[in-house]
């Protein structure tokens, strides 16, 4: 007796949910609007499926206190983002395969710049030759 009410009263508690959810359906079936239609049917298949939520400690046991879980997200990103090693940085020298090209002089960077002038004038300018 105590189950059968149990049921009813639940089936009740649900009800209006599942009418919304009906006229949902009817509604998306009527626009056209199938990519809708069968994601809530997809929904609706699957039914409830609650949200777990449970990480590992630093000793590897499974922790599902929320509190607990805040406190172990909160020391692993302290330990990734606070980082106090004192690392010696020095100028590393770098191989590369290609030889090594000397730096141009103050003439030839003169002369790069005036032929790139020329070739810009006589594009913009066929008939002109400076």
């Amino acid at each position: 007796m105590c189950v059968l009410f149990f049921l009813v009263c639940n089936f009740c508690y649900w009800l209006p949910y599942l009418k919304a959810k009906i006229e949902e359906l009817e509604t998306d079936s009527k626009v056209n609007n199938v990519r809708d239609l069968y994601g809530s049917i997809n929904d609706f298949k699957k039914g409830y499926q609650p949200r777990t939520v449970i990480v590992k400690d630093e000793k590897g046991e499974l922790v599902a206190d929320p509190h607990s879980i805040m406190a172990r997200w909160r020391n692993y990103f302290s330990q990734l983002l606070n980082v106090h090693e004192d690392n010696d940085i020095r100028q590393a020298e770098i191989h590369t395969v290609e030889p090594l090209v000397p730096e141009p002089s103050a003439f030839e960077v003169e002369l790069a710049i005036g032929k790139l002038k020329k070739s810009q004038i006589t594009r913009f300018y066929p008939s002109r030759t400076d």
